[in-house]
């Protein structure tokens, strides 16, 4: 018999404190790299200086679970390109508009 384990984001925040993952995205020729990452105190520090710095911050659970799997200074792998190309084009146009 298999147990089913249903995970809930707002609470699991709750319980373990926020988490955060930096990407740095250099030029059209780079790969986006994973450049600062933390759960707790050290992302409450990375989205205290996003907004210092009126760097966007994008909420995506299940990519930033990615992201926190990968070590600091890894390259997105591929399977996460279009989920990227998703956001920067987000980025892009809010930049544009404001």
């Amino acid at each position: 018999m298999s147990t089913f384990h249903y995970y809930n984001d707002l609470k699991k925040r709750q319980t373990n404190g926020a988490s955060a993952a930096v990407i740095r995205y250099e030029d059209e020729g780079s790969v986006p790299k994973i450049v600062a990452q933390g759960r707790g105190q050290v992302a409450n520090q990375i989205m205290e200086l996003a907004k210092q710095h009126d760097v966007h911050v994008q909420e995506d659970a299940g990519l930033l679970s990615n992201l926190l799997d990968m070590d600091l200074g890894d390259n997105i792998p591929p399977q996460l390109y279009s989920v990227m190309a998703e956001i920067l084009l987000l980025i892009e146009e809010m930049e544009q508009n404001y």
